[in-house]
């Protein structure tokens, strides 16, 4: 075999354990994510995950899906098609609390005209997570937008309250984790894999 055709061979068997490598599960807090995740007709690639923490104590493991790998907040709110942010609890939250602290992020992520203009959208967000109920240690909740159809929220596959019209708004939420202040500035970097 000649020597390039040994080295074309070598660099062919270093891409393809690169591609096995980021094909992997991520794990935090015990918690494995998936790589890709399906929503819809469009296969969405993990670009990062994280732990919420509050005070002292681990809320969640958050992971983000989308379609194409980013490594800024900005590149990532700039994408459109499906995407989905995957919750998997660790302890367990009451639907008032969850809903208030999505609340918040949202506040605070955005304009007070922006806010209000998103107000049907929010209460509609917030009857689902009323829906939802308590969020018991272990509940796996996807927050995804599905082209055509809107944003859903599912709870251990099931799908839970109304879907909610408008790519827009399901921007808005994931401004939530990616925003200029997210809820948890560790959990940020962690969801943009940095």
């Amino acid at each position: 075999m000649s020597s390039l055709m040994q080295r074309l061979m070598a660099g062919f068997v270093v891409a393809l354990a690169a591609v096995a490598a980021s094909a992997q599960p991520i794990e935090v807090e015990g918690v494995k994510l998936e790589p890709s995740a399906q929503v819809g007709a469009t296969t969405l690639q993990l670009n990062g995950a994280g732990l919420r923490t509050k005070v002292f104590f681990k809320v969640y493991v958050a992971g983000l899906y989308v379609p194409q790998k980013a490594s800024s907040a900005a590149q990532l709110l700039a994408q459109k098609g499906a995407r989905r942010v995957t919750i998997v609890m660790l302890r367990n939250v009451d639907a008032e609390s969850f809903a208030k602290a999505l609340n918040e992020g949202l506040r605070d992520n955005h304009t007070e005209a922006q806010f209000a203009a998103m107000k049907p959208q929010i209460d509609a967000l917030n009857a689902n997570l009323v829906a939802v109920g308590e969020a018991k240690k272990g509940d796996v909740i996807h927050f995804e937008f599905v082209p055509d159809t809107g944003t859903r929220v599912t709870v251990n596959g099931q799908a839970r309250g109304s879907v909610i019209a408008g790519e827009d708004f399901f921007t808005s939420v994931l401004r939530i984790w990616l925003g200029e202040k997210p809820v948890d500035g560790n959990l940020k970097k962690g969801l943009i894999g940095s």
